[in-house]
């Protein structure tokens, strides 16, 4: 499994969007400092997630949401009430 994320920082007031094979690890990495854009944003929590069978697929995906129009869906998904990926 692939999957792209969505990450917020309350100390910052930003968001955070990536793609991992290892959702767990790369959390763990994002909050231990090993990325230099996420370590001055320490903690960060995960506030949405998609899981993709390919690759490509989610690395298309991570590009699109940011884009204008990603970040536009990305609104939609981030207020509506869904089950599954939204944390």
């Amino acid at each position: 499994m692939y999957y792209v994320y969505i990450l917020h920082s309350e100390k910052l007031e930003k968001k955070y969007i990536g793609s991992t094979a290892d959702l767990k690890l790369r959390m763990k990495e994002h909050n231990f400092g090993k990325s230099k854009f996420s370590s001055r944003g320490i903690p960060w929590k995960i506030i949405y997630y998609e899981a993709f069978l390919d690759k490509k697929d989610a690395l298309r995906e991570e590009k699109f949401l940011k884009t204008g129009k990603g970040r536009e869906r990305l609104k939609f998904l981030l207020t509506t009430n869904h089950s599954g990926g939204v944390a």
